[in-house]
C-alpha cells in the first residue's frame, strides 16, 4: 500500500541516456529523500553500468559514490539490485515493491505493452516519451503547463518528449497574450543514438544512415502532432520540422509564429522577459546575453528563451529562439512528474481512508 510517509520506491527500465540522468537528477535534488531507487534494468553488464554512472562525457563524472557489489549497484551507500531482462515479465516488480517504473528504454508506446509492466507487478509505468496515442496512456505531462490533470489514480502517464516541453509552454504564452494565426517550428537537435558515428545501414530513413558528426540531417518530427494534443486550437496551424546537429547535447527550436493582433518589440520582449520564473512554474527562463549552446549543457529549464534572438517582420510575425538541454531538462521533468505525481496519490490515499 502507498503510505503518505515513506519514500516512493521508483525503478528504472532502460538505463541510457535519459535513465542515467534520471536517477543522477533524483541525486542531485533536494526531493532525493521522498524517493527510493529499488531496481535498474538494462541489458547492459554492471560494469559497464557503474562505468558510464560515474563517467560522463557530457554531464562530468558523477557528485556521489559509486559502487558493484556483487549483482548490485551502489550508490552513496544505497543498494539497488541490477536486472537484465529483455521483457517486462523477467524483473520480480511486485517483490521489489515498485510504486512507480521509469520506462526509459524507449521500446514501449503502447498500452498492452505498457500494461505488460503492470501484470508483472508494477503499480504505475512513467514513460520518458510520448504515448503511440492519447488512449495508449492515462495522462500526458508537461510540467509546469497541464500536471492540474494528474489526479493520483492513474496507472500510465507520459512526460511527453523533451521538445514538447521546452515548446509548450512557450506558445501557451503566446496564444493568451496575443493568439496565433499559424505556427512553424524548426528544431535543431543534438545527435542521438540511432544516428550512426559513420555512414552505415543503421536505419530505414536513409537520412539516419549518414555520418551523425559530419552533417545536418533532416528528420522526421512528431513535435507539430504533439503540440496540437496539448493546445488544440492550434489543430491545422502548426508545422515542424527537425535537424541533426553535430553536437553532443543541448538543442534549440526556432520559432516563427504569426500573430492575431499587432505587436511592438518592447511588447513582445516584456512578454518573454516575464515569463521567466513564472509561466511553467519557473521551468522558462530568459537570457539577454549573447550565448552558444554550450552555455545550456546541465541546464535544469525546459526552455531558455534567446533575448537576442528575438526578431518581428512587420508587426505580426514573431521568431526568436528557445534553447534547451534535451537531456538534463528533460530528466528534471520526469522528476517534477514524478514527484507531483507521489503527492497526488498520496493525497488520493488520504481522501479515501
Amino acid at each position: 500500500m502507498d503510505s503518505e510517509l515513506r519514500p516512493l520506491r521508483i525503478a528504472i527500465n532502460g538505463y541510457g541516456r535519459i535513465g542515467r540522468c534520471f536517477l543522477r537528477a533524483l541525486t542531485e535534488s533536494v526531493s532525493r529523500r521522498n524517493f527510493v531507487v529499488v531496481a535498474i534494468n538494462d541489458p547492459a553488464d554492471l560494469a559497464s553500468i557503474a562505468y558510464l554512472t560515474r563517467f560522463d562525457s557530457t554531464h562530468g563524472r558523477f557528485p556521489g559514490e559509486v559502487e558493484v557489489v556483487d549483482d548490485r549497484l551502489v550508490i552513496d551507500g544505497a543498494v539497488i539490485p541490477v536486472f537484465h531482462a529483455s521483457t517486462p515479465d523477467g524483473v520480480p516488480w511486485a517483490e521489489l515493491d515498485v510504486d512507480i517504473l521509469i520506462e526509459a528504454s524507449g521500446q514501449y508506446s503502447y498500452r498492452h505493452q505498457l500494461e505488460a509492466f503492470l501484470t508483472a507487478g508494477c503499480r504505475r509505468v512513467l514513460l520518458s516519451h510520448p504515448g503511440h496515442s492519447a488512449a495508449d496512456v492515462d495522462q500526458t505531462v508537461v510540467y509546469g503547463f497541464n500536471e492540474t490533470v494528474l489526479c493520483g489514480k492513474e496507472r500510465i502517464v507520459s512526460a511527453a518528449s523533451c521538445t514538447t516541453n521546452a515548446i509548450v509552454p512557450v506558445l501557451a504564452l503566446l496564444e493568451e497574450a496575443y493568439g496565433l494565426e499559424q505556427v512553424l517550428l524548426t528544431t535543431l537537435h543534438s545527435v542521438m543514438n540511432d544516428q550512426p558515428l559513420i555512414d552505415g545501414y543503421h536505419h530505414a530513413d536513409l537520412h539516419r544512415t549518414r555520418s551523425a558528426m559530419q552533417s545536418m540531417i533532416p528528420v522526421a518530427t512528431g513535435l507539430a502532432k504533439g503540440v496540437v494534443r496539448f493546445l488544440p486550437m492550434l489543430e491545422g496551424k502548426v508545422e515542424a520540422k527537425a535537424i541533426r546537429v553535430p553536437v553532443v547535447n543541448v538543442s534549440a527550436i526556432d520559432l516563427v509564429v504569426s500573430l492575431r493582433r499587432p505587436v511592438g518589440m518592447a511588447e513582445v520582449s516584456a512578454l518573454l522577459r516575464g515569463a521567466s520564473g513564472g509561466c511553467g512554474s519557473g521551468r522558462i527562463a530568459f537570457t539577454a546575453e549573447p550565448h552558444a549552446s554550450i552555455d545550456f549543457n546541465h541546464s535544469i529549464h525546459s526552455s531558455i528563451i534567446d533575448g537576442q534572438q528575438i526578431r518581428l517582420s512587420g508587426d505580426r510575425m514573431l521568431n526568436f529562439l528557445v534553447w534547451f538541454d534535451n537531456e538534463w531538462g528533460f530528466a528534471n521533468r520526469m522528476l517534477d512528474v514524478a514527484s507531483c505525481w507521489r503527492d497526488r496519490i498520496r493525497a488520493q490515499v488520504a481522501s479515501a481512508a
